[in-house]
């Protein structure tokens, strides 16, 4: 797992080639302000070998933030994951490595008859009730997390992973009561709560699309202030204190076209009443925010609106665009797909460059 010795060694070795920024604290040291995401690629072990070799470069020239999950690219992602950390010339315990939990995997391709597939794997085996499952392929039981979790840590390479998210809860809202979705996600942070005892995870959080981003009246939307009151339930109910629960992260996305997590007050400060953004709420509450799809799946590389480019510092559209997820308020990380070598030397050259300032950021949408 991470170590605060070990990142700053890391941090060390890379922080001349970068801005004062570039590296931010998380956990128990620091971490770089661009990830490494693996969700985009064919199921292929062309896709494989590139990807590889793609996350080898990162690890090697300063970004030491991996993302994925047992469900990207048909099951193949974490494998070439782990791969690549254990090939690349770094310590394991200078990365932050994150997966999650929620999404029923695949082993490589997708099954003629997935259906059949999750009740052969997953629903005879017991790790899942098929009243748990939404939408046919979504479940977040203690049960099915730590099978899920067992998986990763296989596919991996490794005895724990830093962080663990709890992927698009939301989901669940297809096929039950909001109520009924925080006391799951309540069953399942107890079941995270007893991971961290185990020393399997090094901290949790919750990764989401539309939750965070959309209003309270919208069928997708999760409270973020119920979120925190489930985590702290959970670390009392597993023995713990309230105060000392593992809730560390958000992921959520963030780029140029889709800012609502910044610009859309959808929340309440638990303290003050006042409606709040979900940058704004994890920036009081002190949770780190992992901004995936800061590139927007590729589409700004081809340019960002040219008033807000004019305020981004960055040699080409894409670092311009990263630069714009590292400046929000909150934000770690900007995840980025790295598929090719010469593009992760690109983006990660965005980091040689400071984001921009609180105010200069407000006054991009002013």
């Amino acid at each position: 797992m991470a170590t605060h010795d070990a990142t700053w060694r890391y941090r060390d070795r890379f922080g001349d080639r970068y801005g004062r920024t570039y590296f931010r604290r998380f956990g128990p040291g620091v971490v770089s302000s661009i990830g490494a995401g693996s969700y985009r690629g064919e199921p292929t072990p062309e896709v494989d070998e590139r990807h590889h070799e793609a996350l080898v470069t990162a690890l090697s020239n300063g970004c030491n933030v991996l993302d994925t999950a047992p469900d990207y690219r048909r099951g193949r992602a974490e494998g070439v994951v782990g791969d690549a950390l254990a090939a690349a010339d770094v310590d394991r315990d200078s990365v932050l490595l994150a997966t999650k939990g929620g999404f029923v995997p695949f082993d490589g391709e997708r099954p003629a008859d997935p259906s059949a597939y999750v009740r052969e794997q997953f629903v005879e085996p017991g790790l899942v009730d098929p009243a748990d499952l939404a939408r046919g392929s979504h479940a977040m039981t203690p049960a099915f997390l730590e099978a899920m979790l067992d998986r990763s840590l296989g596919a991996l390479g490794v005895d724990a992973v830093d962080c663990y998210y709890v992927h698009s809860p939301e989901t669940q809202l297809a096929a039950r009561s909001s109520e009924a979705v925080y006391d799951k996600l309540q069953a399942a942070f107890e079941q995270l709560e007893r991971e961290l005892e185990r020393g399997r995870i090094g901290r949790y959080g919750v990764a989401s699309w539309e939750a965070f981003r959309v209003p309270p009246d919208h069928d997708r939307h999760l409270s973020l202030a119920r979120v925190l009151d489930r985590a702290r339930a959970a670390a009392e109910s597993v023995g713990g204190d309230a105060d000392d629960h593992g809730l560390a992260a958000l992921q959520l996305p963030f780029n140029v076209h889709m800012a609502d997590a910044f610009t859309s007050a959808h929340h309440e400060d638990p303290e003050s009443g006042e409606a709040v953004s979900a940058l704004e709420f994890a920036h009081r509450e002190g949770l780190s925010v992992f901004a995936s799809s800061a590139l927007m799946g590729g589409d700004l590389v081809e340019g960002l609106p040219p008033d807000i480019s004019a305020e981004l510092a960055g040699d080409s559209p894409a670092q311009r665009a990263i630069n714009f997820a590292r400046s929000a308020p909150a934000v770690v990380s900007a995840l980025v797909g790295m598929g090719r070598p010469a593009y992760v030397r690109e983006d990660l050259a965005a980091g040689t460059f400071d984001p921009l300032g609180a105010s200069a950021f407000d006054a991009v949408f002013e």
